[in-house]
């Protein structure tokens, strides 16, 4: 499929039918029951004592309910009767050996979930991509991924750009993101401020878990994230 991303809304917000007295008589267009998020680090980090990171969340956010994972869960949570439950699986092993990673294998059990709304969040751990070689077969690997994604049902997809801004990678995401009728949610422009850094919050051991985005930038992340599932279309960050 290929083209502009289709338009949807998620309208268990109920919005203007149920203002009116006519909820009974309006179906919601896209029900959320189920939400996988697909990440890195970023996404989700088990504890790592050597550097100095011993929570299990998204590296490097105050508490798990301050990462975007869980801000976006609980937006949603908030426009719907009942919690959607969430899965949330690190596939930097995807980002680092994509053309050997075993789809099949490796996500048996995210494919099995069923989600209704999928995020993708990656691409900070894809080694530099720098012969055309190189940029064909991640371009390749991830198409596969996000067409598998899209196989056995129709979810909202969704795909976010690297918070370090990376455009030869982010154009890959772009576009495979497109050619699935995703939607792209652009952030490039969060990783450019320092105060979305976790290292301008609060001090860290790691240079690494420090250039992490900290509570501010999971914050923006999510808020990108839920403009674009609000919207149906591309959302660039502020």
């Amino acid at each position: 499929m290929t083209g502009t991303p289709r338009h949807f809304h998620l309208v268990f917000v109920f919005c203007l039918a149920a203002a009116i007295g006519r909820a009974a008589d309006v179906a919601p267009a896209r029900s959320v029951g189920r939400v996988l998020f697909l990440g890195n680090s970023i996404t989700r980090h088990g504890p790592a004592p050597k550097i100095g990171w011993t929570s299990d969340w998204g590296m490097a956010a105050s508490a798990r309910e301050k990462d975007f994972v869980h801000l976006v869960a609980g937006a949603l949570a908030k426009e719907s009767e009942a919690a959607p439950r969430i899965m949330i699986k690190n596939i930097a092993g995807f980002e680092r050996q994509h053309a050997a990673y075993d789809l099949e294998t490796q996500l048996k059990d995210a494919f099995e979930f069923q989600a209704d709304l999928i995020i993708v969040a990656i691409g900070e751990n894809v080694p530099k991509l720098e012969s055309e070689k190189s940029k064909a077969r991640f371009s390749a690997s991830f198409e596969k991924l996000l067409r598998r994604l899209n196989a056995d049902h129709d979810p909202i997809l969704i795909v976010r750009s690297c918070f370090w801004a990376n455009p030869t990678k982010d154009e890959i995401l772009r576009r495979g993101c497109r050619d699935v009728g995703g939607v792209f949610v652009d952030i490039g422009k969060l990783g450019k401020d320092e105060s979305n850094y976790a290292r301008s919050e609060r001090e860290f051991q790691h240079k690494g878990v420090a250039a992490h985005p900290g509570d501010k930038g999971m914050r923006a992340i999510a808020d990108a994230i839920l403009r674009a599932i609000k919207n149906g279309r591309p959302s660039s960050s502020e």
